[in-house]
């Protein structure tokens, strides 16, 4: 399950969540965004668990927990084409 990690403090490391989430079980990926320009964390990640019950467990447990100084938010991402397109002003 891939899920979404909200409202992280700007200076938390893939290290910090991984261990973090490895608490509820296996982890197989952690990837922080970034701001392509800065490279500056965007205040959010993704968590890949691979086995459903873990990942579930994990939501539950962590969503609004504070984490370095921030509740974090917690929950299962979405696929990227449910979310709703910008627009461009030109």
């Amino acid at each position: 399950m891939n899920i979404y990690v909200g409202n992280l403090s700007y200076n938390i490391t893939e290290a910090d969540l991984k261990a973090l989430f490895a608490s509820h079980g296996e982890v197989s990926s952690v990837s922080i965004m970034t701001d392509k320009y800065s490279g500056e964390s965007k205040g959010f990640a993704f968590v890949e668990m691979p086995k459903q019950s873990e990942a579930e467990q994990a939501i539950k447990a962590l969503n609004e927990t504070p984490v370095k100084g921030r509740n974090i938010k917690v929950n299962q991402a979405r696929p990227r084409n449910e979310r709703p397109q910008r627009r461009h002003r030109y």
